[in-house]
């Protein structure tokens, strides 16, 4: 008599508790958890050491939890249908009475790669008569057909009930295979020397360590590099990989929340904790955009703004990515980037502006280079935000940040600066954001620091000025409209709050249509738009 074995595939999900397709394959029969090192996936170019080093960590301790209940992780390396082939043969080859009846995983948003992944899984499932389950893990809706009472639905889903991890599993007893180096992948040595660690036991401490000691500035100090390292809540990467899940973390902010309401002596606590609770709401909001339209990795929102940028300026390209453009706070964006896999939210936005507003970059190749940099890489957050951040959605107001009243605002005696630019050591405070505007007298004769690449007032305003030429024409406007509609967030309009007011109805109430703040280009979703990465 055959044994029906439930393959549960680990991909960004590892850990054991919160993880409804473990839990549910458990209570099916014999388990077999899987994780492939997937070779169409591992060449693509926001693939980096980094993000299997980062993962490597998280898939041993998940490797030591589910022995812990009665089966290794197995691993394999390959294409997931030719994995999956090769498995139903060793099964088989298990005294002939293993099949695999069912492949069971999380749903999650990929890149384009990851969409043709999925493609054929499913295809090969259909073929092999295999049952393919995918469960929900976050808030993303599939299929939508509207934006309308999407936050509503987010809210449920995060609401729902922590899964428990199963008491125990019966395995197999198929060869487990072991973890595989970054370098035995193709990759070449990270330069990432300050990796976060990985695994589920450093994501539940960075969480519980935000949330009860270091998060209570956290409202005005994610803005500043000198700050949001130690003060942002550093979940993204345990986001990425999913070490920590949405529903967990959602649930013990508000938690937290509660605890903190109606203590006199919270300080900042519940200002910072409301601050973050809305940053996970727009972390799946950025995400369900790629989920709507998955050619935002690859096309502009708005197709007019698509080939704004034709070719790539690589002396350009190469100073940006190098940390050598001559302006400081880029330049020590870029390289924190390189060695320690983070960056804020707001110095994030600040480098993608400056690539792709002041050097005129394409912010494609600009978005491949951040996606290997950042250890928290999601598709979902990455291409959605670099869009909104080059000007290439047609809804959002342009913001275009000046580099130097980065440093003037956020990092005025050089903390950050000279950490990552030693070059600059020297120079004083007051002439750190513009270090070539100082006085002869102060030039250092040892100093190799490059003048600035472009004039900051002349690069803004010629991107300016082209972006809104496209903007301001009725085809452009048309065509906003239209995108507004389909990805716009959906806030009560001041009309339609009077009148459930009047009404006493004590409900929120919605048109069924962006309101008018949300249509004059998203002016308040621009301003507030963060999402779990970099805070």
């Amino acid at each position: 008599m055959t044994s029906p074995v439930h393959i549960v595939w680990f991909k960004r999900d590892l850990r054991i508790d919160d993880h409804e397709a473990l839990r549910a394959a458990a209570d099916a029969g014999v388990v077999l958890p899987i994780y492939v090192y997937e070779t169409d996936l591992l060449v693509q170019p926001t693939a980096d050491a980094r993000h299997i080093d980062f993962a490597n960590q998280c898939l041993s301790e998940l490797d030591d939890a589910l022995r812990a209940l009665g089966s290794p992780l197995v691993f394999r390396t390959g294409t997931m249908p030719a994995v999956l082939d090769r498995l139903s043969d060793e099964l088989a080859a298990l005294n002939g009475d293993h099949v695999i009846a069912s492949l069971r995983s999380h749903q999650e948003t990929t890149d384009l790669e990851g969409f043709r992944r999925d493609v054929e899984v499913n295809e090969w499932c259909a073929t092999n008569r295999v049952e393919r389950i995918e469960y929900i893990d976050r808030g993303v809706i599939r299929r939508l057909a509207t934006r309308d009472g999407w936050s509503k639905k987010w809210k449920a889903t995060m609401s729902r009930p922590i899964v428990k991890a199963p008491g125990r599993i019966d395995g197999t007893l198929i060869e487990a295979g072991s973890i595989n180096a970054a370098t035995d992948l193709g990759f070449a040595p990270s330069t990432c020397v300050d990796l976060q660690p990985g695994g589920r036991a450093a994501g539940v401490g960075v969480l519980d360590s935000f949330l009860t000691e270091r998060g209570e500035p956290y409202a005005i100090a994610m803005s500043s590099p000198v700050t949001s390292f130690e003060h942002s809540s550093r979940i993204s990467a345990h986001f990425a990989f999913g070490t920590l899940s949405g529903k967990e973390v959602y649930q013990a902010t508000l938690a937290r929340i509660a605890e903190v309401k109606d203590d006199p002596d919270r300080g900042m606590w519940l200002k910072s904790l409301r601050a973050f609770e809305k940053r996970q709401h727009w972390r799946d909001h950025f995400t369900q955009k790629l989920e709507d339209q998955p050619s935002l990795e690859i096309e502009a929102m708005h197709p007019m703004l698509d080939d704004l940028r034709p070719g790539l300026d690589s002396e350009r390209y190469e100073r940006f990515v190098n940390g050598t453009t001559g302006y400081p706070m880029v330049d020590a964006c870029m390289r924190a980037t390189a060695a320690t896999g983070w960056l804020n939210f707001r110095m994030r936005a600040m480098v993608v502006s400056f690539a792709t507003y002041h050097l005129w970059l394409d912010w494609r190749p600009v978005a491949e280079h951040l996606a290997r940099m950042w250890t928290d890489y999601e598709a979902g957050i990455h291409y959605p935000q670099h869009q909104m951040q080059s000007g290439s959605t047609g809804i959002n107001t342009l913001r275009i940040y000046s580099p130097t009243k980065q440093v003037t605002d956020h990092d005025p005696t050089g903390v950050f600066v000279r950490r990552w630019v030693p070059e600059l050591s020297d120079v004083p405070d007051k002439h750190l954001a513009e270090p070539h505007l100082r006085p002869p007298d102060l030039l250092s004769a040892d100093s190799h620091y490059p003048s600035p690449l472009v004039d900051h007032a002349t690069a803004t305003k010629e991107a300016r000025d082209r972006i809104g030429a496209i903007r301001r024409t009725p085809e452009a406007k048309k065509i906003s409209d239209e995108i507004v509609e389909r990805h716009g967030s959906r806030r009560p309009s001041p009309r339609t709050k009077r009148a459930a007011a009047k009404k006493g109805a004590g409900r929120k109430q919605t048109t069924g249509k962006p309101s008018a703040s949300t249509t004059t280009k998203e002016k308040a979703a621009t301003k507030a738009a963060g999402s779990a990465t970099g805070t």
